[in-house]
């Protein structure tokens, strides 16, 4: 496809989903964060037990930082363990894993470098290891991100969180963004991609194309936000972004959810996954112990 076409083609989806949005109708008190709403069948329930309610809503697993505490084995299995600071080290990296057996999380979410580490720590277990790729800027060659990919499979990764091009995306250079998406995901067939929009750097027009591209690159996901840029999970940007990709492509929230309420509204609008350091927070309904943004 040419260039040309192709920003014609982009253009064209993002007119659409444009109108649809602007056509459809929202609970007004959806929006202004009642807690008790009775006028949709999304936001009712906000009592304990609220987590497994969640999950019978359709999200597929939740993710939380390291020293979470105990969590009920029948959640722990829906839960990234993430730990993505620049300054992890061994120690920190190896507590990540200690907790994640402990506690038979479905993961942990590691940088590329710590795949095989955690591997290691972590073989005999259910847990499985999960790898950013491009984090957290995007901006790296689009072979360099297949390369870094194709290595984190080889060394274990199980599924590929991948930052977009944000710089190329603003440029409206839809080919290269296309590429740099597909680039990866070939790279690391059949293991899912996430494509990590960082949301809090676009505009809606942006966001909307973001998303376009990564349904036709092949990911498996789109993802708000890094947890290292911008603001972060808002339930109008999931909501947009799953009226965007349909239901062949899964949302992740990630970025800024911490508490139960706002992992609900994320969950109806149409989040199948919440990254989250405050799970148990979220779990029990309780205010998490201190702020973050991951």
């Amino acid at each position: 496809m040419e260039q040309k076409e192709l920003d014609k083609l982009v253009e064209t989806i993002a007119s659409r989903v444009r109108e649809r949005l602007a056509s459809a109708s929202s609970c007004s008190q959806c929006q202004a964060g009642a807690s008790d709403c009775s006028s949709c069948g999304h936001c009712a329930v906000r009592r304990e037990g609220d987590m497994r309610n969640i999950i019978s809503l359709g999200a597929i697993r939740l993710a939380a930082g390291p020293r979470v505490g105990a969590v009920p084995n029948d959640l722990a299995r829906y839960i990234d363990h993430t730990l993505l600071k620049a300054e992890a080290d061994h120690d920190s990296l190896r507590k990540l894993c200690e907790e994640a057996r402990q506690y038979n999380f479905f993961s942990v979410c590691v940088n590329s470098a710590n795949v095989r580490f955690c591997r290691n720590l972590l073989a005999g277990s259910n847990t499985k290891v999960i790898a950013v790729v491009g984090f957290p800027l995007g901006a790296a060659a689009a072979g360099a991100k297949a390369f870094e990919a194709r290595e984190a499979v080889r060394n274990g990764a199980e599924e590929i969180d991948m930052v977009i091009n944000v710089g190329e995306l603003k440029s409206k250079n839809y080919a290269a963004v296309l590429d740099d998406i597909r680039k990866v995901v070939e790279a690391t067939h059949p293991k899912p991609v996430k494509v990590i929009l960082e949301t809090g750097m676009l505009t809606l027009n942006e966001k909307i194309i973001a998303c376009a591209l990564s349904k036709a690159g092949g990911a498996r996901f789109v993802k708000t936000s890094t947890g290292f840029g911008p603001g972060g999970a808002t339930a109008e940007d999931i909501a947009l972004m799953k009226a965007v990709v349909g239901d062949d492509v899964e949302v992740k929230a990630s970025g800024g959810v911490r508490d139960q309420q706002t992992a609900l509204a994320m969950i109806a609008a149409g989040a199948t996954r919440v990254g989250a350091s405050a799970s148990i927070a979220i779990v029990t309904g309780q205010k998490p112990a201190a702020a973050g943004k991951y």
